[in-house]
């Protein structure tokens, strides 16, 4: 699956929050993706429900864990769907985090090479799965196994980054949180609430140092300058430019998270500001 397939923006919630309804007028408003959060389990419920109410739109996986979704019922689940809405998913797998994964999660590159090796076997195309990445091991990986990538709270510095790892045909997805919200202090303590649990996950904080953030910008509650990185807010035109800068960094797809409480409210705005054929 290549940029072009997936189009230029797409929407990332937990797997549980989209409904069919909302997956309708997701697309409507011309938002090309739909990206499954919250680890989904191995046989990917939801997934067919959202592809049959919808036309065109692709829907991924952000991402399946490895620890608790075993290679070989995830195969399983992708031929299943792939058969009945042919080249619309996209399975997106990753380690998960050793704090919730425990000591086997302490040497997660040789487990996702293992993982893949098993999808090798499994028939699971290439071209159709892609890779949580961050650190240049493991983005090195999806450009060598995968379609490509798929970081999670990274800005667009860190999307500069990761393309020029992968080099220039690799996919490259960024996810971005924003909160539509013209005062600054409400959008950060919105903000805050989402990111809390993420500055207390090791390699989250690990990328964050590589890309600059000091000690006193990662540690809770967050910086206001950490803060406004990773979650953009502003006016829909704003947070529009904020989600645009991971395109003019070299990613070809935009998932965009919105945390405020009329998440699809906030879509609708963003699609009026939107450059959906940039």
């Amino acid at each position: 699956m290549t940029g072009d397939d997936l189009g230029k923006f797409g929407v990332w919630r937990y797997y549980k929050g989209f409904t069919p309804a909302a997956a309708r007028e997701i697309e409507e408003l011309g938002y090309s993706a739909l990206w499954l959060g919250g680890s989904p389990p191995a046989d990917l419920p939801v997934t067919e429900s959202l592809l049959e109410a919808t036309e065109s739109l692709t829907v991924g996986t952000s991402i399946v864990n490895i620890w608790t979704a075993p290679a070989d019922v995830v195969a399983e689940s992708f031929h299943r769907i792939d058969q009945r809405f042919p080249g619309r998913f996209l399975l997106g797998i990753g380690v998960g985090h050793r704090e919730a994964n425990g000591t086997e999660a302490i040497k997660p590159y040789d487990a996702l090479v293992a993982y893949l090796d098993e999808l090798d076997a499994a028939g699971v195309p290439k071209e159709r799965r892609a890779l949580a990445a961050l650190g240049p091991r493991v983005l090195e990986l999806a450009r060598d196994r995968t379609a490509g990538a798929l970081p999670y709270l990274a800005p667009p510095t860190h999307t500069a980054i990761a393309r020029e790892t992968l080099g220039g045909s690799a996919l490259l997805v960024a996810e971005q949180k924003v909160v539509l919200d013209e005062d600054a202090a409400r959008a950060r303590e919105v903000a805050r609430g989402t990111l809390s649990m993420y500055l207390g996950l090791v390699n989250y904080l690990g990328n964050l140092r590589r890309l600059g953030f000091t000690e006193d910008d990662i540690t809770k509650p967050g910086s206001d300058r950490l803060v406004d990185a990773l979650a953009v807010h502003g006016t829909a035109a704003e947070v529009g430019a904020g989600l645009v800068a991971h395109l003019d960094a070299g990613a070809d797809h935009v998932a965009i998270q919105p945390l405020d409480e009329d998440y699809l409210a906030a879509l609708r705005a963003l699609a009026a500001v939107l450059p959906f054929e940039k």
